[in-house]
């Protein structure tokens, strides 16, 4: 076997998150983008220490897990979904294996194990997203080209390119308010014959469409994110996107100026060409003011499933100091509120941290202390000790300098949110070595037709 063969083979199984595998010759071959029995073509990508990679030319035969219809017109070349021919029960079937498999790994090589040798813990299984379909209240769309030199699109890239942008006009993971929104926005500068900003060569006007969509509220924000080399008038975008015959209601357009190298979305300057910067959402019964980029889960009905699992995890904080670190706009600190004595709320991102505050405020809590910085940092100069903490990192998980300061605490309880489960297995080897054991896990699906899943876990200290 050698780099640039190419072979065909069925995949026999996905780890999490993406992470399919063929034999070929008695070689495993890691295989992305694939679902569980299809039969690939792929070639040889690297080939080295006796691991193989490969990536997909074309699927020979379908999976017999594929068993309905696409729901777009963009599947499966979207890399915005994986699994939507999968039906949904058969996705949270393998989800649920993936977490349950990597967490019970883990704890068999760390010796947390049964008489009979298999990994000692609770496991609760996976919950369901209430809506499978036009669940997310964030949406990044790119400008581009479908193909090289093709007219504008706007849209979710294919899979696998860093280029090439598909139109997904009828995106199904997001509310049809959102769609009408992007074929507006890209009709309006097709029309114009804009420029789209081309990341070689460092050229162009138009970046991104972020848009934010309030499930339970229905309000919208509205942002688009240009280059500054170029200056247009976007009054008239504005109003031909006021007089859209939206189920939801427009709360804010934005122009977001961002220069930076990198693609990501980011505001050198935004300027406010409608309304306001801030839309509402609510959750078990609390009220949230959120801002163009203050942290929110993307599944707003999902995300009461997975607060609910953890305020049960939590169990009972009456009285207690409780941490919650990497605490975005403060949900969890919110709903931990009401029984702790305080919860102490520490984040990166000061514009989240300010939102908390308000939202805090907002719900009437006085309770809820917020603060702006590094948990790396922030955690040298608190003076207040913990009786319990609650983690929701980034999905890169905690800094591996910040996990000693937080075990040094040595609570007795400590519940960890992850949005990536292969994270979340690299810290619990620290958890388990600093004596504490994984007590009960469970995982909660926020991202419907996708790779990634939510996965929470209570370590209890021995």
């Amino acid at each position: 076997m050698k780099k640039g063969e190419i072979y065909e083979g069925i995949i026999e199984k996905v780890d999490f998150p993406n992470k399919g595998y063929v034999m070929v010759e008695d070689q495993k071959v890691l295989v992305k983008n694939g679902m569980p029995g299809q039969k690939i073509r792929f070639v040889i990508q690297k080939k080295r220490s006796g691991r193989a990679q490969g990536r997909i030319l074309e699927v020979l035969e379908k999976s017999p897990l594929e068993k309905r219809e696409p729901v777009c017109s963009s599947f499966p070349q979207c890399g915005g979904c994986m699994y939507q021919t999968m039906p949904y029960e058969e996705q949270l079937h393998m989800k649920e294996r993936q977490i349950r498999e990597l967490l019970e790994e883990v704890l068999v090589k760390e010796g947390q194990t049964d008489l009979n040798g298999k990994a000692d813990f609770v496991w609760e299984g996976i919950h369901g997203s209430p809506e499978e379909f036009c669940y997310r209240n964030k949406m990044e769309f790119s400008f581009g080209d479908e193909y090289k030199d093709g007219p504008l699109s706007l849209g979710l890239h294919k899979k696998g390119s860093t280029y090439d942008v598909l139109n997904t006009d009828d995106c199904k993971l997001v509310h049809k308010d959102m769609t009408d929104i992007l074929t507006c926005v890209r009709d309006y500068f097709l029309e114009k014959g804009v420029p789209y900003y081309k990341k070689m060569q460092h050229t162009g006007y138009l970046r991104h469409l972020l848009l934010r969509r309030g499930v339970t509220t229905g309000e919208i924000l509205i942002h688009l994110v240009t280059t500054s080399q170029e200056e247009h008038d976007l009054e008239p975008l504005k109003d031909l996107l006021l007089a859209l015959p939206l189920e939801g209601k427009i709360v804010g357009i934005m122009h977001i100026i961002n220069d930076s190298l990198s693609d990501v979305v980011k505001s050198d300057e935004t300027r406010i060409l409608y309304g306001q910067d801030w839309f509402y959402e609510t959750l078990l019964g609390l009220r949230f003011r959120i801002s163009t980029f203050s942290f929110f889960q993307p599944n707003s009905l999902a995300a009461e499933v997975l607060y609910s699992i953890v305020r049960t995890y939590v169990e009972d904080a009456r009285g207690m100091e409780v941490f919650d670190l990497y605490s975005g706009t403060g949900t969890i600190a919110q709903l931990l509120a009401p029984v702790a004595k305080e919860v102490i709320g520490v984040e990166i991102v000061e514009e989240a941290v300010e939102a908390a505050r308000q939202n805090a405020a907002l719900n009437g809590l006085s309770n809820c202390r917020f603060i702006a910085g590094d948990v790396l940092k922030v955690l040298d100069d608190l003076e207040v000790k913990p009786d319990m903490i609650v983690l929701d990192p980034p999905r890169e998980g905690i800094h591996p300098k910040a996990l000693p300061k937080i075990l040094s605490y040595g609570v007795k309880r400590i519940v960890y949110v992850s949005c990536k489960a292969t994270s979340l297995a690299r810290d619990m080897e620290t958890f388990l070595h600093a004596g504490y054991r994984l007590e009960k896990a469970c995982c909660v699906d926020q991202f419907c037709q996708t790779v990634w899943t939510e996965a929470v876990a209570v370590f209890v200290r021995e």
